[in-house]
């Protein structure tokens, strides 16, 4: 009888292990299910980065007129150059007819070495200033030839000539010489076309 009872306790042990549920197991990862995962998400990063950086485009109402996007151009003058009085007349200029404009020692005058001369040059005012202390003629270029000129004898008003000098001394050594003299204003600064004097020395 015990035997019977101990058999059958044993046969309801295992019918109820075996009526048990099952521990629930891990379902098997779905690698393709991953991938794909993973492949949405790189181009969904993609797409808002291309997005972030993407220019905007300027609607047809937003588009600069060629007035608000022309450069001007602004020419910067000196003070003395600036038109006075007459629109479009310089107030520092200076001009020469070539036929007179050397009043004396013509071009290719023979010196002998270190010969003393004043060269002579008629010009005219054709500036809206007049010339007055401190305008004259300084040295531009070529061979300076020792150059000193000459201040300017009288005030010279808007187109009026007037005859401006330079005292030279003539090289020692043969050959041929130019010197070219600017005018300049009073505050020093150069304008115009520049005279000169052509010599040989034999």
């Amino acid at each position: 009888m015990n035997t019977a009872l101990r058999l059958l306790g044993i046969g309801m042990v295992f019918a109820g292990a075996a009526c048990a549920p099952a521990a629930s197991a891990q379902p098997t990862p779905d690698v393709s299910a991953i991938k794909t995962s993973v492949a949405r998400t790189v181009v969904a990063e993609i797409t808002l980065t291309a997005a972030a950086f993407t220019p905007v485009q300027a609607t047809p109402s937003e588009t600069a007129t060629p007035a608000q996007t022309a450069t001007a151009t602004v020419l910067v003058a000196d003070a003395t150059s600036i038109a006075l009085g007459t629109p479009g007349v310089l107030c520092d200029s200076v001009t020469f007819d070539p036929a007179t404009v050397d009043v004396n020692v013509p071009d290719l005058t023979q010196m002998t070495p270190n010969q003393d001369f004043v060269k002579t040059w008629k010009v005219r005012n054709n500036g809206s200033c007049a010339w007055g202390d401190g305008y004259g003629l300084i040295y531009a270029y070529g061979e300076k030839m020792a150059g000193a000129p000459q201040p300017i004898p009288t005030v010279v008003e808007a187109g009026q000539e007037v005859d401006i000098s330079v005292n030279f001394r003539a090289p020692s050594k043969t050959g041929e010489y130019v010197s070219a003299w600017q005018m300049v204003n009073g505050r020093g600064v150069p304008f115009g076309k520049p005279v000169y004097v052509k010599i040989i020395v034999k």
